[in-house]
């Protein structure tokens, strides 16, 4: 739930600044401001995932902290809980930040490829028709 609440996040805030930059900037082309969104919600981006995978490290890694006894151990009680659902967060939340930066935006840019493809394709049937 933790990992999917932070990449859905990520997107959420992508998508939302490529509104907001449509809205402010309608003269700019679609590549544009899908490239304004990245570089814009770049930092964000990586500042939220390296913070929790840095954070998540140690526990991933199976360096745990024992409040009641106050002890730092490896491979201990704490890890044995933890280290399964960290490891998974660190991993998951690495690899969604990829994606998030470069598959989102190819999203955002399909609507409008596929329109040009089919007004081509359109165009190509029309002067196959009329040489006929």
């Amino acid at each position: 739930i933790a990992l999917a609440g932070i990449v859905v996040n990520n997107n959420i805030v992508l998508v939302d600044t490529y509104n907001v930059i449509t809205k402010e900037n309608p003269n700019l082309s679609r590549e544009q401001i899908v490239i304004r969104t990245a570089a814009q919600r770049l930092r964000p981006i990586i500042l939220t995932t390296a913070t929790t995978v840095i954070g998540l490290l140690p526990l991933a890694s199976g360096i745990g902290v024992d409040f009641y006894q106050r002890d730092i151990e490896i491979g201990g009680r704490v890890s044995e809980w933890w280290q399964p659902m960290s490891f998974a967060v660190v991993c998951g939340l690495s690899f969604a930040s990829v994606l998030t930066l470069f598959l989102t935006p190819c999203w955002l840019m399909l609507p409008i490829k596929i329109r040009e493809s089919i007004n081509k394709l359109k165009t190509l049937f029309v002067k196959s028709a009329s040489e006929r």
